[in-house]
């Protein structure tokens, strides 16, 4: 591609600057960031400085930006979910197509007004449920449509939060506390609900769901517990939350390594656990190992954001440990201010007669997703995890099995198993056919699983049964 699709962030956090930055940097004839909006003068700084932007073309807000006249094609909004809805109204305004994180708004109103600005302008937007690119589920999809299972009676979707993962962005993180962000259904699971809408390929009739918030909470703090883990926790020896275990040590990143299958990750995670110090000379020698020594992906680079250490790129253990002193994410897991649920089930009757369960919970070994297909000719189970990928295929006539497909740990596994860059290709062929059509995963084909999400949140709280096509009317006066 000669000339690239040019584009403005709003929102230089860890999908911005990591996920469409890092794209951009990768396959510049495919995509150039030409401005930046990032109220983190740090995170604003860096951005600029990786995609060679003048200084005029950084903006401390949206707003800023957005008086400009359209200086792009295409905004990429990541802002928090709940500053999702006039950044997007905004820029479509603007005349900018739009990419738009999920999940689209964290409300149905907001939505809403979304949608209705599409339909106004024309113009075409994305919204980032990228599970759908992946290989891995759109060969579930593929086989369904292709009949193969025979006729779908029963899913069940796992979402098997890391415990690392569920104590970093859902007790100490962005998302713990619906007031700040949304009800964790919303903000997790709208992937997974997406999924089962499209898989399956039919509206829900019936929704219901349960689920609470058991865990992380003040009563189950440690005797003795401080505010923070480095402060002297007499438990930190034997808590699996305390902070420099996930940051420090990064155990999270060496569990998905132990796990992987693959003998040089399992070698390099022994190294990593049992011999930093031999391992910091050796990086010294062997470049590559800096990486895996001195960690600054995720978990860590939220704990670096707008920080003056993340400018200087010094992530030595002892840095680390002075950040947790003061950060979030150094805090005790049973003194934080979050409330969203630590687990939730919620079970879908379609209006073709499949039946669906969604099981959310925050304490798995391994993060990923795990999936259960059974048609009245065969069964489909599937593996989508951070370390590796297995989707197997039962027929039960002649009780063969074969895999559909395998993938160990590589670099795309935390590329949402491929599907962020294959998302990002087919917007911006969208955008490049000129026919203003919509992605796969545009704003009225991404509705129904905010509907859902929504509809589930509400049968939790109400113990109750949602009848949707009532919960849909509801759209038509909002």
């Amino acid at each position: 591609m000669s000339n690239p699709v040019t584009a403005i962030l709003i929102g230089a956090g860890n999908r911005g600057m990591s996920t469409y930055g890092q794209y951009a940097l990768n396959y510049s004839d495919k995509l150039q960031f030409i401005a930046v909006a990032e109220p983190l003068k740090s995170r604003r700084e860096i951005f600029a400085k990786k995609h060679d932007l003048k200084e005029d073309k950084c903006y401390e807000s949206w707003e800023d930006l957005l008086k400009e006249d359209r200086l792009a094609e295409v905004a990429v909004v990541c802002t928090q979910d709940q500053f999702h809805v006039d950044p997007t109204i905004l820029a479509l305004e603007k005349g900018y197509h739009v990419l738009l994180e999920k999940p689209m708004a964290h409300t149905l109103e907001g939505c809403m007004k979304i949608i209705k600005k599409v339909e106004q302008t024309g113009n075409v937007l994305g919204v980032g449920h990228v599970l759908r690119y992946t290989k891995f589920f759109s060969t579930i999809h593929d086989t369904i449509r292709d009949g193969r299972l025979g006729k779908v009676m029963n899913i069940s979707l796992r979402e098997n939060l890391g415990w690392y993962h569920m104590a970093h962005s859902y007790v100490r993180g962005n998302w713990r506390n619906v007031n700040l962000s949304s009800p964790m259904i919303l903000a997790k699971c709208c992937h997974d609900l997406d999924l089962l809408y499209w898989m399956i390929g039919s509206l829900p009739a019936k929704i219901s769901s349960f689920g609470h918030l058991i865990h992380f909470k003040q009563e189950n703090a440690p005797n003795g517990a401080p505010d923070y883990c480095v402060e002297g926790c007499p438990v930190q020896e034997t808590c699996l939350y305390y902070a420099p275990r996930i940051y420090i040590d990064i155990l999270p990143i060496i569990q998905i390594m132990e796990s992987s299958g693959r003998k040089g990750f399992k070698i390099l995670a022994k190294l990593r656990k049992n011999h930093a110090n031999f391992l910091s000379g050796l990086s010294k020698i062997i470049p590559l190992l800096k990486r895996l020594r001195f960690w600054s992906e995720w978990p860590v680079e939220p704990l670096y954001s707008g920080r003056p250490e993340e400018e200087s790129g010094d992530y030595s253990d002892e840095t680390k440990k002075q950040i947790l002193e003061t950060s979030p994410y150094g805090r005790c897991v049973y003194k934080c201010d979050n409330d969203v649920v630590d687990h939730q089930v919620v079970n879908i009757d379609f209006e073709n007669g499949c039946t669906a369960n969604l099981t959310m919970q925050g304490f798995s070994h391994l993060e990923g997703r795990t999936i259960r297909i059974d048609g009245t000719k065969a069964t489909i189970i599937g593996e989508f995890l951070d370390s590796y990928q297995s989707l197997r295929f039962y027929d039960h006539i002649t009780g063969n099995e074969e895999f559909l497909f395998k993938q160990a740990l590589s670099t795309e596994s935390v590329d949402h198993g491929g599907g962020d860059k294959l998302l990002i290709d087919a917007f911006i062929e969208n955008v490049r056919l000129k026919s203003k059509s919509q992605p796969l995963t545009n704003a009225i084909a991404s509705l129904e699983s905010h509907i859902m999400a929504f509809a589930a949140n509400d049968a939790r709280l109400k113990n109750s049964v949602i009848i949707m096509e009532d919960y849909r009317n509801r759209m038509k006066h909002v």
